[in-house]
């Protein structure tokens, strides 16, 4: 199969219903997500993103459009679309009574995952909660609880896994825990993983693709070298020997001086090559005692198409 996802025209409206005015928080959206991929869908606050999460779970209903979940139509097969999906949400929401063995077992039963077809001493292994097992969920610390999340998740068996902001407010041993999973689960299963965060290093890091939105529409979806690419900017920082003065700089570069005493020299590769700033630099007289680049990263890329969005 070549896509796990596929989007079409997906509109969701919510209010208008003489109390509220009405919000489009999706607009049109098309989107397809390929089998396999670790897939980004990025964007600022109220872009549509747990929208559009919540519709593919089968938590809010769409106002128009087609969603097809592993080649199942929501609208034609909801119940296989539904088993084809496994969404670790952003809020803990747990039954503190319950133990996570005791909560993975309930969570296959409503997806209707025979006994004899429950891996859950397996699941909680992978999520480093076994342990656990038999511990109440309220005695859990937040970072085994969104352990036990990701664990809910992956009862049913999902060919696809969404993470919704999986690492918020968690420590770095846990959330170096979880992208190992992330990863293991992508390389040995092959399951598409579906990241939103707004850690954008961790989705620079971990994705193959990413697709950026903003007010419910679709700004770019790229392989994510490729976005990385779209920033024309590159920057060269000298370290002087010395204080530097005044300079001149010519059409083309900017300069930056960092509280370090370093210059920060920002330039567009397509007009500048970094043997014309060297060369630049030391027709100014400046000794070099250290350089070194710095190229644009994906902060950049967002910070720039969702402002002009």
């Amino acid at each position: 199969m070549t896509n796990a996802i596929e989007i079409e025209g997906l509109r969701k409206i919510y209010g208008g219903d003489g109390k509220t005015p009405p919000k489009e928080a999706l607009k049109g959206l098309d989107l397809t997500i390929p089998t396999g991929s670790i897939f980004g869908l990025l964007g600022p606050n109220g872009a549509g993103k747990s929208t559009t999460i919540n519709i593919m779970a089968g938590l809010v209903r769409k106002t128009a459009g087609k969603v097809r979940i592993w080649g199942f139509d929501q609208d034609q097969n909801p119940r296989q679309a539904r088993a084809a999906i496994g969404v670790m949400p952003q809020e803990l929401n747990l039954d503190p009574f319950f133990t996570p063995a005791g909560a993975l077992d309930v969570q296959a039963g409503l997806y209707g995952v025979p006994k004899a077809q429950r891996k859950t001493a397996e699941i909680l292994d992978l999520v480093g909660l076994s342990d656990k097992a038999d511990a109440y969920a309220r005695t859990l610390s937040g970072g085994m609880r969104r352990r036990l999340l990701l664990a809910k998740a992956l009862v049913h068996h999902p060919q696809v896994l969404v993470l919704d902001e999986p690492t918020a407010g968690v420590d770095i041993e846990l959330r170096q825990m979880l992208w190992r999973n992330v990863r293991r689960l992508n390389e040995e299963r092959g399951m598409t993983i579906i990241l939103t965060t707004h850690y954008l290093e961790e989705a620079q890091e971990m994705c193959d693709e990413i697709a950026i939105i903003a007010e419910g529409d679709l700004i770019i979806r790229d392989k994510t070298s490729n976005l990385l690419n779209r920033l024309d900017a590159k920057t060269m920082v000298i370290t002087p020997e010395a204080e530097v003065g005044e300079i001149d700089l010519p059409e083309g570069i900017e300069l930056d001086r960092r509280t370090d005493g370093s210059l920060a020299f920002s330039y567009a590769r397509n007009t500048v090559s970094a043997e014309d700033l060297l060369g630049f630099v030391h027709g100014q007289g400046i000794s070099i005692r250290d350089v070194r680049t710095e190229e644009a990263d994906l902060e950049d890329v967002f910070v720039s198409l969702t402002h002009r969005a």
